[in-house]
């Protein structure tokens, strides 16, 4: 009786290994490949999971990068060629700089291009061991000029490094000199807000690309579109209001619009107080109501006004970068008088980067205001 069990047990287990040959799945799952159709239901009774707008409606071509038409261009000739430089693009943060260059390697390598590219982004840490282990491993592999389907592939890989600017100086040197010995087997791409925090040595190895802001048209359009595709119900207005909130960046403006049609609920038409509300943006009435305050030259009447900000939970960062546009279009106040505030707003604002009290230093901008216009 123990050798047909054993044998029955060699028999199961090679249906069990041919199983998951076909499926890569073992269990209940790979009984479909059986003939039993199981999969089908199990697939059917997969949730489909939210996905972020700002991922879904990512341009999936350089042609659907709006608004960038000398890097779309310049991009477009050199995949045609099949063949990239070093490149280091810069600009306000949501402009397009990674889904260019995703959208760019989606096109150079077709279907391989997850395995062509290595990605680190800010939650990466950016010390010197991470370009000596994770960048210079993957930049000394080296890859075929076939995929594996047979589709011809330049024969290099690309590695993408977002915020290329929060690296340290020691890193970055360390990196150029990768960028130097594995320049046959892969290219290498810098996305930084700041070009002047870029090394000279790297920067003069990559062609440079500056992304422009985006104008308020190009926002309103991809906003508008968005809208009509997911149901999204909004007053006059709203759109405009996320574009000012945004100031420019369009990833802000596509996450802030999700966020608020999630929590007012998909049959909720957004107003303008929703945005502002959701969004964390301070009401023009507060940023009023100090100046005001500081017009009259009463210490108490400012202090006042900051200490019921406080209590309402308004940031104090959002409130002086807030007062700093105010004070730009604010026709009263002559060039000197405006000059003297942003250096008080700068200073400020820096003091509250480090850690300062909220309170204390809007008091310290009340004052100096008071002084100023007075």
């Amino acid at each position: 009786m123990f050798f047909p069990r054993c044998q029955l047990l060699k028999i199961r287990f090679k249906q069990i290994m041919e199983a998951f040959l076909k499926t890569g799945k073992l269990g209940k799952s790979s009984k479909a490949a059986d003939g039993t159709g199981k999969s089908d239901g199990t697939k059917s009774k997969r949730k489909d999971y939210p996905v972020p707008w700002v991922e879904k409606y990512r341009p999936r071509s350089i042609t659907d990068v709006v608004q960038q038409e000398e890097v779309v261009a310049v991009l477009a000739r050199i995949l045609q060629g099949a063949d990239l430089p070093n490149l280091l693009f810069y600009g306000p943060p949501g402009t397009g700089k990674t889904s260019t260059i995703l959208a760019a390697a989606r096109q150079l390598f077709g279907d391989g291009y997850k395995q062509r590219i290595l990605e680190l982004n800010a939650s990466d840490e950016r010390g010197i061991s991470v370009i000596r282990e994770k960048v210079k491993k993957f930049s000394q592999l080296t890859v075929s000029s076939t995929l594996p389907d047979g589709q011809p592939c330049p024969p290099f890989k690309l590695i993408i490094l977002d915020e290329a600017d929060a690296m340290t100086v020691a890193a970055q040197s360390a990196l150029r000199r990768t960028m130097e010995k594995e320049t046959k087997s892969t290219r290498f791409c810098l996305l930084c807000n700041y070009l002047t925090r870029i090394i000279p040595p790297i920067t003069s190895r990559c062609s440079k690309f500056r992304f422009k802001p985006l104008n308020e048209d190009m926002i309103l359009g991809r906003l508008d579109k968005i809208c009509g595709e997911e149901g999204v119900k909004f007053e006059s207005g709203v759109l405009k209001t996320l574009i000012k909130i945004s100031e420019g960046d369009m990833r802000r403006a596509i996450t802030s619009l999700q966020s608020c049609h999630r929590l007012k609920g998909k049959d909720h038409v957004l107003t303008v107080e929703d945005v502002e509300e959701i969004s964390g943006f301070v009401p023009m009435e507060w940023i009023e109501k100090l100046y005001s305050a500081c017009l009259t030259g009463n210490y108490d009447k400012v202090d006042s006004v900051i200490e019921e900000s406080c209590r309402n939970g308004l940031p104090a960062a959002r409130i002086i970068d807030q007062f700093f546009h105010f004070t730009l279009d604010n026709t009263d106040l002559n060039d000197e008088q405006k000059a003297k505030i942003f250096v008080k707003i700068s200073e400020c604002n820096f003091r509250l980067m480090d850690g300062g009290n909220e309170y204390l230093q809007l008091m310290d901008l009340g004052t100096a205001i008071m002084r100023i216009v007075t």
